[in-house]
């Protein structure tokens, strides 16, 4: 027996950092993008966080 559609389509989550003078900015393929940061390591935090966060609430 075939299995049944999902009800919402899966989506992929490819997040990069994008620097701008000195500032870093954490985006996503699925529309989401963190605060402009001084330090990398915070703009790689929210990307991190991103990631982890249960769909929808981020």
């Amino acid at each position: 027996m075939p299995s049944e559609p999902s009800a919402r389509p899966t989506v992929t989550h490819q997040v990069t950092t994008v620097e701008r003078g000195s500032f870093c900015t954490a985006r996503c393929s699925c529309g989401w993008y963190a605060p402009a940061r001084r330090s990398r390591d915070k703009a790689r935090r929210d990307a991190e966080e991103h990631l982890a966060a249960p769909e929808g609430h981020s």
